[in-house]
């Protein structure tokens, strides 16, 4: 027996609204998480300029953020788009994936896809800013899609709770091992980036905190944590006139691990260096084909979605964030070894899974292998 059409209608709007809540709530993960501030200290969200606590009725998804006209109510700071587009987004796959539910008359699987989508477009917005997916997504996202295709064995296609189980570990083993194993090749075939400096430039290693500044010439710069990956990288420097804490060092070539320093015959703990400085001639920088965030990102939706998802989501990925790096590329928006994030388009890969995926393999086999005389 289906609802009134008064009844559809107020779950739609409570589709809507729902997400909205989640979509403002996933501004402040989105902002929080990567920095390693609290998502629920301060409670209450705050004007990233002024630093205020923004009250309740100036914080009313969607509808605040047109009202104010994008502005704080107390400073007059602008409060970018983008709180607003991740707040209409939300609501949007929201109302989505209601209507799926409905439309397959699956009703239970409608929490356990909410989550999944908030955690997707969570995870999106942060690799966007920071090339990072946090474990708690990741990690925290497999044990509840787990959880949940045990507990609502349909979102593997199952009646039994154990079956539903399996193929859900099943899913998120395969997404890990496909992708690690991507990961793994490319460190062998691009492990590597060699940079040459003809005449040398100078350099500056400067210890801040927890972390380090890597400097060459003027405009080149970043933090030494980008650098490293795992525990055995090895950054290789061709060095001139080398100082260590401002004294001279009998040294032409630097091997760096993250958190030490090899010289010859001794290693020295980076933690008790300040500065170390010089020119260098070459570099040999080490880089991955892609981040581990990822390899956990998609486990994570193939502990939703299961494993003909993970494949798909991987080809569809693949084949997006080709077409867009080439697009950049060629736009001259992106230089051709420019990082890019890949956690949207496993991201986006999954979504056109979810609303389409099924449709989209039976067209392309159809297509393939298009029916005879006979019908085959």
């Amino acid at each position: 027996m289906h609802p009134s059409y008064n009844a559809l209608l107020l779950f739609d709007v409570f589709a809507w609204v729902v997400g909205a809540m989640v979509g403002s709530f996933l501004n402040v993960v989105i902002y929080r998480l990567p920095i390693g501030k609290s998502v629920n200290e301060p409670r209450r969200s705050f004007c990233p300029h002024c630093k205020k606590q923004i009250p309740f009725y100036h914080n009313i998804p969607l509808l605040s953020w047109l009202l104010l006209r994008g502005k704080c109510a107390e400073c007059g700071g602008k409060i970018p788009f983008r709180y607003f587009f991740v707040e209409l987004l939300t609501a949007g796959l929201f109302f989505a994936v209601w209507k799926r539910s409905m439309a397959i008359d699956n009703f239970a699987i409608l929490l356990p896809l909410w989550i999944l989508v908030g955690l997707l477009v969570a995870a999106t917005f942060i690799d966007f800013d920071h090339f990072i997916i946090p474990d708690e997504i990741t990690k925290g996202g497999t044990v509840v899609g787990i959880i949940c295709s045990f507990l609502v064995p349909s979102l593997m296609g199952e009646t039994s709770h154990g079956l539903g189980l399996l193929w859900s570990l099943f899913g998120a083993a395969l997404g890990y091992g496909l992708l690690w194993g991507v990961v793994e090749i490319g460190k062998l075939a691009f492990g590597k980036k060699k940079l040459v400096f003809d005449p040398p430039e100078p350099f500056t290693w400067k210890r801040e905190t927890d972390d380090a500044t890597f400097s060459v010439g003027k405009d080149d710069s970043m933090l030494w944590s980008d650098i490293f990956s795992r525990e055995s990288d090895l950054l290789i420097m061709e060095v001139k006139g080398a100082r260590i804490d401002n004294r001279p060092a009998d040294e032409t070539t630097l091997r760096f691990h993250y958190n030490r320093l090899l010289l010859t015959g001794r290693e020295v703990a980076l933690e008790t260096i300040q500065t170390i400085s010089g020119k260098v001639s070459r570099i040999v920088v080490p880089r991955e084909a892609m981040g581990f965030g990822d390899v956990k990102f998609i486990a994570c939706i193939g502990a939703f979605l299961g494993w003909k998802a993970v494949l798909f989501t991987i080809v569809a990925a693949s084949v997006v964030g080709s077409i867009v790096g080439v697009g950049l590329v060629l736009a001259r928006r992106r230089d051709a070894s420019g990082r890019i994030p890949f956690g949207p388009y496993l991201a986006l890969g999954a979504l056109i899974w979810l609303f389409a995926g099924p449709a989209i393999i039976d067209w392309y086999y159809g297509f393939l292998l298009p029916p005879g005389p006979g019908g085959f």
